[in-house]
């Protein structure tokens, strides 16, 4: 189980590792992490799901490194292997792809980068157990011709070339931008921004939930001021600073309570709205709440929650939602719900999705679903986003969002 105090995985740098079965893979991760990760065999197909190790590599800082069953795998169950494979595209920065030097290349790994290409994910080729026998120099350049991507020569055997991809990793990788900013855009050096943070029975014992930290840990980095309150001590914490915040942020649900005891001068939005913006698409959410506006009578909506938690009684995503919704729509909306790294195929059954902020997903995943939706004519919208407007106060929570308030704006919502 990864620590709470480390760096979240959706705020790593990801890197997949592909390639046939018995390649090289699991060897790899083992090499790279310098431990016993992934169990290794000589049997082809040892790794059956996909494996994730958390790591530091500079200059990069914080990645995860994620071994994947082989794309050739075969039978029924192989191809369910190859699906959950394919599937880790989805959230990859960046593609190792190895390959056996006592193979040719085949067109299981040229399609494979052409996907790679297609998804613009930048790629480095191994090519594992040049101990058997390294191409020379005019082999290495013809195969680097027909995959058009760096190739690196190495025996993960005997630590040969190891070196040569994390060079090659750092060489390949954008990794300074790997997601936007959560709030540091909005707010200067020396600005006192609140948060409010309802302690709640839904709330994880002696720590805060994750949006909370990283909000805070973003507000830090920009040589501002947090300052932390519950709902009902906001009031009084308003009242007792001696300097105006230059943002409060709360909890989605504290909405309506915080919105009537934060002056209409001070800037307010959610933690949910903040998610949005930095891993989707603040405008897409937006259009998505005129949707659930004109649901019809038999529609149905499908609810996303990007992580697993334990559903309390009132849930936010099982319960809550749902009555909203049909408070909007009526009653005879259905629901379907999906949750952590599971999301459909097939959703041009659903008129609309509302999906959580998506602290647990990276921006590479929430971008995958937010345009899988759009190919198949599906509208989205956000749990911060939505929650505003059943409270009536979308307008004020996007107003320090431009493009969000001027699509509300075009959509008839202000």
């Amino acid at each position: 189980m990864e620590n709470m105090n480390s760096t979240p995985m959706a705020n790593r740098f990801t890197i997949g590792i592909f390639g046939r079965r018995n390649a090289g893979k699991s060897s790899l991760i083992n090499a790279l992490t310098k431990q016993e990760i992934a169990v290794t065999s000589e049997v082809a197909g040892t790794t059956t799901d996909p494996v994730y190790k958390a790591m530091e590599l500079l200059p990069i800082g914080p990645i995860v490194l994620v071994d994947t069953a082989g794309f050739d795998d075969t039978g029924e169950l192989g191809k369910l292997r190859i699906e959950k494979t394919y599937e880790v595209l989805r959230k990859c920065n960046l593609a190792l792809i190895i390959f056996d030097v006592k193979y040719e290349i085949t067109s299981k790994e040229t399609e494979f980068i052409e996907q790679l290409i297609k998804r613009k994910i930048p790629c480095v080729g191994v090519l594992n157990k040049c101990d058997m026998g390294a191409p020379d120099s005019k082999e290495l350049e013809k195969m680097k011709s027909i995959l058009k991507i760096p190739l690196v020569c190495t025996s993960i055997l005997n630590g040969y070339g190891i070196d040569e991809i994390k060079k090659q990793i750092v060489a390949n990788s954008n990794f300074e931008f790997v997601e936007p900013q959560l709030i540091g855009d909005l707010i200067y050096e020396g600005d006192l921004v609140v948060l409010v943070t309802p302690i709640d029975k839904s709330a994880p014992k002696g720590r805060l939930i994750l949006p909370q930290q990283q909000t805070i840990r973003e507000i830090i980095d920009s040589n501002a001021i947090a300052v932390v309150t519950k709902e009902n001590q906001l009031k009084l914490t308003l009242e007792r600073l001696n300097t105006r915040p230059a943002m409060v942020i709360t909890d989605s649900q504290a909405f309506a309570t915080v919105s009537s005891n934060t002056p209409s001068d001070i800037p307010l939005t959610s933690f949910s709205i903040l998610f949005a913006r930095q891993k989707s698409d603040l405008v897409e959410m937006v259009r998505g709440i005129k949707r659930i506006e004109q649901l019809s009578s038999g529609e149905k909506v499908l609810i996303v929650e990007g992580c697993t938690h334990h559903r309390q009684s009132d849930d936010i995503g099982q319960v809550k939602i749902p009555r909203w919704i049909r408070q909007i729509a009526g009653e005879d909306i259905k629901f379907e719900w999906a949750s952590g790294a599971c999301f459909p195929k097939k959703i041009s059954e659903f008129a609309v999705i509302v999906h959580c902020g998506g602290c647990m997903l990276n921006r590479k995943e929430m971008q995958y679903r937010i345009e899988k939706a759009r190919e198949q004519g599906v509208y989205t919208t956000n749990y911060g986003v939505l929650i505003a407007y059943v409270m009536g106060i979308l307008p004020r929570a996007l107003k320090p969002f431009p493009d969000a308030s001027l699509a509300l704006g075009k959509i008839g919502l202000l």
